[in-house]
């Protein structure tokens, strides 16, 4: 996970947060295919449909909830 500008191959940056200050992260693509994940994209659809208010894939959670979900991932 980091705040840099740039995502490395493999990665995608997303922005986690349930108020307009929201941060990025940069995660691995395989936490996509994750039902864990799944679960907070399919959150993510109900809140925004297709239309992210930060520019790119925005999660409607808090920030203490993914870094733990991200840090379990991780460790799979």
């Amino acid at each position: 996970m980091s705040g840099t500008n740039n995502v490395p191959k493999g990665h995608v940056a997303v922005y986690v947060g349930e108020t307009y200050q929201r941060k990025r992260f940069v995660i691995p693509i395989s936490y996509l295919n994750h039902p864990l994940f799944q679960g907070l994209l399919n959150l993510a659809e109900e809140k925004f449909g297709f239309d992210h208010p930060m520019g790119g894939l925005t999660i409607p959670c808090s920030e203490d909830y993914f870094t733990s979900l991200a840090s379990a991932l991780s460790g799979s």
